[in-house]
């Protein structure tokens, strides 16, 4: 046990209770994918269950290794590779929406050759928008009312990225913006302008809806949830799901509407959960989603410098918003999005991805708790000599 500790202290940093939260989650994410693609097994793997199970788990444990690496590097590093990945993600985003692999009548992935996996670009351009703008609000606080110098570029970014995204994918994109809205609101970008970021993100919209793959998809959601007389299939399966588990579930492994959803292992994995462990399990995922926010606010709290206070803001933001909409949309509160469940839904490079935001998190949180001892160090030493 003190091996095991003293490995942990020399490698392991940052805020303990995010990595516990991140463990929490990604434990859960292995139990329900497993359970919910039996059925998908049976269809495309010849009832080979483990087949699915060993390609999470991996999946799973890549993004804990790059969730460790990303975060024994220096935050501050981020900022000098975010411009870079910014130009990356336009003609990325461009390329899969002309040419990219086609899933749902939305062509969002490239495929990577030789390996077999298919990459969301998207996935990469809101942790590039995000710390993109963190760097840029980080450096204009002493004149951030200056609207050529400040404000234009990130509406530029802002506008730019979004609209990508939206031509494939409206509710990412939406939800994009709203992460960025309130990254403006922490920044200290006045009202005033937050109210041109919100006309600038309606014009991106209606011209997403008008020229991009989803528009009518997306307005027939919308219709579909205020229509109370017609309940869709899946969200009709879910509540089946969450009404037949109870509070204490049907125990794991044990669903029945897994075979009934759509994707029950990726967009309703929330309603699978509740479905084999209650309403006790389904608060659980929620309380751990809420801790992670609450962590996430204290690394923001305890940072000295703006932009890994923005940085971790903002990543936090997309992580948890994403997660709040997803149970949202499951338990009937909104209309459907085909947003998945960080951490917890079966997924390749978007899984990647959120290991490495969680892992910048905790860049962040060990830089500031690192000077927080040098500084407590430092004041000991002065007070001894004294």
């Amino acid at each position: 046990m003190n091996r095991i500790k003293a490995w942990t202290d020399k490698h392991i940093h940052g805020d303990p209770i995010i990595w516990l939260v991140v463990i929490c989650l990604s434990v859960f994410g292995i139990l329900v994918v497993y359970s919910a693609t039996s059925s998908l097994a049976y269809r495309t793997a010849g009832g080979n269950t483990e087949k699915y199970l060993i390609r999470h788990s991996l999946m799973v444990g890549l993004s804990f290794f790059v969730m460790w690496v990303a975060h024994k590097i220096d935050y501050r590093y981020y900022a000098k590779i975010t411009r870079y990945a910014l130009i990356l993600s336009g003609p990325l985003l461009l390329y899969a929406w002309l040419y990219g692999s086609s899933h749902n009548a939305a062509s969002r992935w490239i495929s990577l050759p030789f390996i077999g996996l298919q990459f969301q670009p998207s996935d990469l351009a809101k942790m590039a928008l995000i710390a993109g703008l963190a760097s840029m609000l980080a450096k204009r606080q002493s004149n951030i009312r200056d609207i050529k110098e400040t404000l234009i570029p990130m509406l530029a970014w802002s506008f730019g990225i979004c609209l990508l995204i939206a031509m494939t994918n409206i509710s990412t994109a939406v939800l994009l913006f709203a992460t960025c809205m309130l990254l403006f609101f922490i920044g200290r970008v006045p009202v005033k302008y937050l109210a041109m970021l919100m006309v600038v993100g309606a014009f991106a919209g209606l011209i997403a809806l008008k020229a991009g793959q989803r528009g009518e998809t997306a307005v027939n959601r919308v219709t579909s949830f205020l229509d109370k007389t017609e309940v869709p299939h899946q969200v009709e399966q879910a509540n089946i799901a969450m009404a037949t588990g109870g509070i204490i579930g049907k125990g794991p492994g044990k669903s029945t509407q897994r075979n009934f959803i759509p994707e029950a292992y990726a967009d309703y994995a929330y309603a699978i959960i509740i479905e084999e462990y209650g309403i006790i399990g389904g608060v659980l995922v929620l309380l751990l989603y809420l801790v992670l926010l609450y962590r996430g606010m204290r690394v923001v709290a305890n940072s000295d410098r703006a932009f890994g206070g923005l940085l971790s803001a903002g990543l936090t933001f997309l992580i948890v918003i994403q997660a709040m909409v997803n149970i949202g949309v499951v338990v009937g509160l909104g209309p459907v999005t085909g947003q998945t469940l960080p951490l917890i839904s079966m997924g390749g490079t978007s899984l990647l991805f959120t290991g490495l935001s969680l892992g910048i998190i905790l860049s962040v949180s060990r830089g500031e708790t690192e000077n927080y001892a040098a500084v407590n160090g430092q004041l000991k030493n002065s007070l001894k000599t004294a």
